[in-house]
């Protein structure tokens, strides 16, 4: 089962929760055990899963990223400005995998997933959602 979930973003640099997103689509599934698969589409974008109780760990994830990967001293640079854009999304990944568990996402209490925008803000960015369903 694939779904694709569309957002926008307000920044150049923010993780967005989009746990309640991904939760619908397990929803409408209807399948109850095995794995979902949460792939950002775009190569200036990433997924990662990180704390939901503190808007403060969001804050320091884009904070440290800034410190080891500033804006304006790469290569790319010279074509779109976003050289560093790129570097923070290869470095954080593309995607997440999250067992399913009796119809739930298998996160902790303190675990969301994030969509991590580093070329915003933008009017759209897709996230792949496939779930491949465990038989036994």
């Amino acid at each position: 089962m694939r779904e694709i979930i569309t957002i926008s973003t307000s920044e150049r640099e923010v993780l967005v929760d989009i746990t309640p997103r991904v939760e619908a689509v397990v929803a409408a599934s209807g399948i109850r055990n095995g794995l979902m698969n949460v792939y950002a589409q775009g190569a200036t974008g990433a997924i990662m899963i990180q704390e939901n109780w503190d808007d403060s760990v969001q804050t320091d994830v884009v904070n440290l990223l800034r410190k080891i990967i500033p804006r304006g001293v790469w290569l790319h640079d010279r074509q779109d400005g976003n050289g560093d854009s790129h570097l923070k999304s290869g470095l954080v990944g593309p995607s997440e995998t999250i067992p399913l568990v009796n119809g739930k996402l298998g996160l902790s209490t303190w675990q969301n997933i994030f969509f991590c925008e580093f070329d915003g803000p933008r009017r759209e960015r897709h996230i792949l959602c496939t779930i491949l369903e465990d038989p036994s």
